[in-house]
């Protein structure tokens, strides 16, 4: 890959250093890359931080509405089954985006 964007961090961030041609650049959302990691890697990293931003939030939600923007939901879990949903995550199980329900699932 020329470039990998990190969004999570950890063992995912880790893993994307090898996914990486000589020369390319992981950028990082999440937490900053060590550049000595980069460096050994032959890569180069950048962290990229925004501040959240309700405005942005706004359009998002709007264009979910409208249908501009289509949110694949893939699995919905319950709170108390939070760590079960992290297990498949981690182990790249997971199809489209993971929701977490502070109450039960709304089947």
């Amino acid at each position: 890959m020329d470039v990998v964007l990190d969004t999570l961090g950890g063992p995912t961030q880790e893993a994307s250093w090898a996914t990486l041609r000589q020369g390319g650049i992981l950028v990082a959302t999440a937490m900053p890359p060590p550049p000595e990691r980069a460096a050994a890697a032959g890569v180069r990293a950048a962290f990229v931080f925004t501040p959240p931003r309700g405005a942005v939030l706004a359009q998002l939600v709007e264009r979910v509405d409208d249908g501009r923007l289509r949110i694949v939901v893939g699995q919905e879990f319950a709170l108390a089954d939070a760590a079960q949903a992290h297990r498949l995550g981690e182990a790249g199980k997971a199809r489209g985006k993971m929701v977490l329900h502070v109450g039960a699932p709304a089947r």
